[in-house]
């Protein structure tokens, strides 16, 4: 127990120590929370406006399990059918689920039950949405680095269980469109191989839809995924507090410090107060925007589906590669591969690994074996921002794929010419993406290489004695020099000369044939505009002050 001023009554005796302290002093003695919030409490954060988009993650899942625990209060998931008779009259005596008749009571019945249902709702595309934008600020900027590769696998995968999650969540109510997602799943799990029949029976508890999928959907989005993405959210922000924040480069800062704020109770407050924020935005986006209307949609049926039949944006990935792949079908010994379904339900993992398994390609070619806790500008790695944006540009043509309908209908275009467009630029949009951006990255870094050199353009034209017009420049101070130039520009990795002295030929293996030949185009020449040397400065400046 921690020493402290006792006060002392009139008789001479200390005083007894409040209720409040007592408490303290005994959480205190059983659960050491004194020694660990003296020693976490006071940890610094860096003060950046990007960082805010993982504190939207955060917040929008706080949200979901606030607003779900309460839906689940009155939803009930049962695929039995009932005949309507709730107080929707277009719906009275339609046969509907149990399922889609307490999603249809919530909104209309419950009182609060549809801006609920709305909030929950938006908070499911907000959540997603942060969690995307958060993963590429990490990767634009370096921080999946040493020694953060693991909470790298853990935002990968919480985005990935996200996905799940909502398509589980958008499931549920059994209305007409996401009845027809669920139909769409259960053809991708068709034309899995061999086992794919037996695993949508195993699923569907029998031929499509059965009574068994909605009570087994609800299971697994209220309990299962989102109790796996707690875990994960809570070993996130352990490693995030022992590893420390990234901060970019500055005065002051360096891979062994922290500039920015307490914890507690500047960040404590910064924080709490966006929570609010963030809540009052989605309050108001659930209480002004129709979302999901399920009572307009009407319940699901297997033989209807409507145009402008939409997964939630983050799925659209998905649907965009099986609608314009074309139709491919073999039968073969008496079994029948539908191709043209499975391999675009097998490259959607396949191309979401891909950004998994970045940092550790990247570790690998630059053998960088240190910690790195200070961000890098965007700009300065070209190869690895324009990979991103390659990345996200194919994910944006395939957004297009899925919505091909939408397309078609609201901007009168043929759905057979937006099909064919996706199609190539499925293979020509990244490429492109990536040239572009590259060009970009280094053309920024050159403005900033004159930046440091002859500072910034003011405006002003003066003329010189001799007639000659220039225009004056304001030179950078100390600190913007120094945060402009202090990024690192590896060095390319060589194998060295295959033949030795003694003219015997060196057996490289090819992997590190490979590593020299990828470090060469993402490190090489070309790669990268030299910084600014301090003997280039002072020739700049040395003269009559006139860059």
């Amino acid at each position: 127990m921690s020493e402290r001023t006792q006060d002392h009554g009139q008789d001479g005796r200390p005083d007894p120590p409040a209720k409040g302290e007592r408490i303290a002093d005994w959480a205190d003695g059983r659960l050491g929370i004194h020694t660990l919030g003296k020693s976490q409490l006071r940890k610094v954060f860096p003060d950046h406006w990007s960082f805010m988009f993982g504190e939207i993650c955060l917040y929008s899942f706080l949200i979901l399990i606030l607003t779900g625990i309460w839906l689940t209060l009155f939803f009930e998931p049962s695929g039995m059918e009932v005949e309507y008779n709730g107080t929707y009259e277009p719906l009275k005596g339609v046969l509907v689920t149990r399922a889609y008749e307490s999603t249809v009571d919530i909104s209309m019945e419950v009182r609060g039950g549809l801006l609920i249902r709305q909030i929950h709702h938006w908070a499911a595309l907000v959540f997603v949405a942060g969690m995307l934008v958060h993963m590429m600020r990490v990767f634009f900027t370096g921080a999946f680095r040493k020694p953060r590769e693991v909470n790298w696998l853990f935002g990968w995968t919480l985005l990935m269980l996200g996905l799940i999650t909502g398509l589980t969540g958008y499931s549920l109510p059994d209305d007409l469109l996401s009845g027809t997602g669920v139909r769409f799943a259960q053809g991708a799990i068709l034309s899995i191989p061999v086992v794919g029949t037996y695993l949508s029976f195993f699923l569907f508890g029998g031929e499509f839809p059965g009574h068994d999928i909605i009570p087994r959907l609800f299971a697994v989005h209220v309990l299962l995924l989102p109790g796996i993405m707690l875990g994960l959210i809570v070993a996130h922000l352990i490693l995030v507090f022992y590893h420390k924040h990234t901060q970019f480069a500055g005065p002051g800062r360096s891979e062994r410090n922290v500039v920015g704020a307490p914890f507690f109770p500047i960040y404590v407050a910064k924080a709490g107060g966006f929570f609010f924020l963030v809540f009052g935005v989605l309050a108001i986006m659930g209480a002004v925007a129709t979302i999901n209307p399920v009572w307009a949609l009407g319940p699901y049926r297997p033989d209807l589906v409507g145009t402008g039949a939409q997964p939630d944006w983050y799925l659209g990935f998905s649907e965009g590669l099986i609608r314009v792949m074309p139709s491919w079908e073999i039968n073969a010994w008496g079994h029948t591969l539908e191709l043209g379904v499975f391999i675009p339900f097998a490259l959607f993992p396949l191309i979401m690994m891909v950004i998994a398994a970045y940092p550790f390609v990247e570790a690998w070619v630059t053998k960088d074996r240190r910690e790195h806790h200070i961000a890098d500008r965007p700009r300065n790695a070209p190869a690895r921002t324009s990979f991103g944006v390659a990345w996200l540009s194919l994910y944006g043509v395939l957004m297009v794929g899925g919505g091909n309908d939408i397309w078609a209908t609201h901007f009168h275009l043929s759905i057979n010419a937006i099909t064919w467009f996706v199609r190539i630029a499925f293979f020509a949009v990244p490429p492109l993406a990536y040239v572009v951006t590259y060009r970009i990255c280094l053309g920024l870094q050159r403005r900033d290489r004159a930046k440091v050199l002859h500072g910034r353009e003011s405006g002003i034209i003066k003329r010189l004695p001799h007639g000659e017009y220039v225009e004056v420049h304001q030179p950078l101070t100390q600190a913007e020099r120094y945060t402009l130039t202090a990024h690192e520009q590896p060095v390319p990795y060589e194998v060295g000369p295959l033949v030795d002295a003694n003219g015997v030929v060196r057996k490289v293996p090819r992997a590190e044939r490979l590593r020299a030949r990828l470090s060469r185009a993402m490190y090489g020449p070309g790669t990268q505009v030299p910084k600014p040397t301090a003997e280039e400065y002072r020739q700049v400046h040395s003269g009559d002050g006139h860059p």
